[in-house]
């Protein structure tokens, strides 16, 4: 065997080789690679391990443009791939510049989440995913901010974010598409506009701060006025129950003085059998002749020296007489 033979023959075998080593194709798992024979669509490869056909079949690149975050900056850079991920991705795209129906511009930040759902219509139906995305997103935003002012805007971050989601998600299902979320990051208002908030802000606070204090002191005043009310009524009630007590008390005493005097009469009369209605008379008699001679206010005389010496005689009488069996003195 010549040189020339053995080494055509060895190169023949390093072209089978080499070509059966171009015709083997290793798809990673969650990805999927476009196959065009002679630039027309041929088959879809699934992960795992698949046999093509060197020279002839070849796998379609796909620009994918991709965001890079550097120094609080975000570039943009296109790379030409050939394995189409299939996982849930998020393209963070720059910042747009949005005016609000009340004519503020403000700067819009959004992130979209999305997967690829059906490769070959994502290959051949729109040339690069990621800037579509991006360029449907913005339109999308400043028709939904245009329409709210900068207020509503601010706070209604979740009213944006579904209409984001309804509207893109339609579109995007013509790209084999499905969106699964977008999310607005950030919503930046102009310098002038921030101060405005600011002041507003601080406004409110020193209102709401104002407001809160005459509240505290009206409720203090409130509690303080109930507090007087409260112990005003406790007096009161005290008081009554002490005057309830106290003429209960005065009934019981005035009971049982009449029931003392009640039992004295009915001991004196038991004595003085007949005689005891003379006999009580001239005691009342005497004994407020008594009060009188004590009072030094009163001078007390006599009608006249006869009904005198009569009282003291019908006094002794009493007296006298006042175990006997009683009679009538003319």
């Amino acid at each position: 065997m010549t040189n020339a033979l053995m080494f055509t023959l060895i190169f023949f075998v390093l072209f089978v080789i080499i070509l059966l080593v171009k015709g083997i194709r290793i798809v990673p798992e969650q990805s999927a690679v476009m196959i065009e024979r002679l630039g027309k669509f041929r088959k879809q490869l699934n992960p795992g391990l698949n046999i093509i056909v060197p020279v002839i079949d070849k796998a379609r690149s796909i620009p994918w443009r991709s965001t890079l975050k550097e120094g609080g900056q975000k570039f943009h850079m296109v790379d030409q791939i050939t394995n189409l991920d299939l996982r849930e991705q998020v393209y963070d795209f720059p910042s747009q510049s949005v005016i609000t129906s009340d004519n503020v511009g403000i700067q819009v930040d959004a992130v979209v989440y999305f997967q690829v759902t059906e490769p070959q219509k994502t290959v051949y139906e729109i040339s690069n995913l990621p800037n579509a995305l991006e360029t449907l997103t913005q339109t999308t935003l400043r028709n939904i901010i245009g329409e709210m002012e900068l207020d509503e805007s601010l706070t209604s971050r979740d009213k944006v974010n579904a209409k984001l989601v309804e509207t893109i998600d339609a579109a995007a299902k013509a790209w084999g598409v499905k969106i699964n979320r977008v999310e607005v990051q950030d919503i930046t208002p102009p310098q002038d506009v921030q101060a405005a908030m600011e002041q507003q802000m601080k406004a409110e606070r020193e209102r709401r701060a104002r407001v809160t204090e005459a509240e505290g002191i009206r409720a203090a005043e409130v509690k303080k006025a109930e507090g007087d009310r409260d112990a005003r009524i406790a007096r009161a009630d005290g008081e009554k129950e002490a005057a309830i007590r106290e003429a209960e008390g005065n009934a019981q005493a005035v009971e049982r003085l009449a029931i003392a005097e009640k039992n004295r009469v009915q001991l004196v009369e038991e004595a003085l059998k007949t005689k005891a209605p003379d006999y009580l008379i001239g005691m009342r008699y005497m004994e407020t002749l008594d009060r009188m001679a004590n009072n030094q206010n009163v001078v007390w005389m006599p009608h006249s020296a006869t009904d005198l010496s009569s009282f003291i005689g019908g006094y002794k009488h009493l007296l006298g007489d006042g175990g006997g069996t009683g009679g009538t003195t003319s």
